[in-house]
């Protein structure tokens, strides 16, 4: 890709609209893992640094049903306070309150928005709520770096293009150079593996890659129910480990063993979807192992994709900070569809021209 970053911007002095991933997990009001937010800090602080007048973040939270304060982004907005200062939050997204309080920021300061899914507007891709934002914001730049949006057409996304000059943040530009590269210049062995539970969602991963790969490996419970390949390419795991009633929940020490095998030599590893049923700790064994040993390899890039794997390695880390990973993408289904060689048009606004 040929694309626009914030260096490329002029920030000095500008009212900088942010689109950021906050979609974080709530438990009970409370947020559970704050990784997403900690992620947005490089942009904001780059922005900060290179005179940026004030930075107005927007986000989305769940799927809410119209006004729905369970997913209101107040929380995140106090934790946001607690990791930056001069950083403030409001219930609305645009209009008068909307302005005085942008008025009243401080330089350098930040204001986070509203969910943007509590109005139609935003999945519509509607350009005139987009250019309510802006109007009520006086934001003269757009940064996207919510990276886990980009394969959606939403006014964030997508209209927003139609209003200001869209520039990648330092988020979106770290996925795009490092799932990239595991499509266009991989060091090989080059090694796929793939979990999760819906074969529909992780066939065209398994097809955009099989020219490519030196090995694709199948597990979770896509394996469990009976995957089938003729290529040689392939390997499917042939063992289970099955609770009382049965029910196929983690591969079996057979497949780990040889899985494990496969990946000690790999010199590029692309790992979307969890092996296992891996919320309960007896069937997350086979995954463990994998992020282990992963994580341990120097000299292997290993991209880690898909919401529940991104998940699961992360807290991981947190509990072994010496596991490192080349990329721990953020993109959930944005990831998956960027390796699928699909349409993203929260990209496409950025391409250079």
């Amino acid at each position: 890709m040929n694309y626009q970053t914030i260096r490329d911007a002029k920030i000095k002095g500008q009212i900088v609209l942010v689109r950021v991933d906050y979609n974080v997990p709530m438990q009970d009001g409370e947020i559970t893992s704050d990784l997403r937010i900690r992620a947005s800090l490089p942009t904001i602080e780059y922005l900060r640094e290179h005179g940026a007048k004030k930075i107005i973040l927007i986000s989305h939270l769940g799927r809410p049903e119209g006004h729905d304060k369970s997913l209101s982004l107040k929380a995140v907005g106090e934790k946001l306070k607690t990791l930056i200062d001069k950083a403030d939050f409001i219930d609305d997204v645009s209009g008068p309150d909307v302005e005085a309080k942008v008025q009243k920021l401080p330089a350098g300061g930040v204001l986070l928005l509203e969910n943007l899914r509590f109005y139609a507007g935003e999945e519509g891709n509607s350009s005139e709520f987009i250019r309510e934002i802006i109007d009520s914001t006086g934001a003269t730049v757009f940064v996207q770096d919510g990276f886990a949006v980009v394969h959606r057409a939403h006014a964030s996304t997508s209209a927003v293009a139609n209003h200001l000059p869209v520039y990648a943040g330092l988020l979106v530009e770290k996925e795009i150079e490092g799932l990239s590269k595991a499509i266009e210049t991989p060091a090989h062995p080059l090694v796929v593996v793939i979990g999760g539970a819906k074969v529909d969602d992780k066939q065209p991963l398994i097809e955009a890659f099989l020219p490519k790969a030196d090995k694709i490996i199948v597990g979770g419970k896509i394996a469990a129910d009976g995957y089938k390949s003729d290529s040689d390419k392939i390997y499917v795991a042939e063992d289970f480990d099955e609770d009382t009633a049965g029910a196929k929940l983690d591969i079996g020490p057979l497949a780990t063993v040889k899985i494990a095998e496969i990946l000690k030599t790999a010199k590029t590893v692309v790992w979307n979807g969890v092996l296992g049923k891996v919320e309960d700790p007896a069937y997350a064994t086979a995954s463990t192992i994998v992020a282990e040993l992963l994580g341990e390899k120097e000299d292997c890039d290993t991209i880690i994709c898909g919401g529940d794997t991104a998940g699961f390695v992360e807290n991981l880390a947190e509990e072994h900070p010496k596991l490192k990973y080349a990329l721990v993408s953020t993109g959930g289904g944005a990831a998956l569809e960027f390796l699928s060689g699909q349409k993203m048009p929260g990209l496409e606004v950025i391409e250079k021209h």
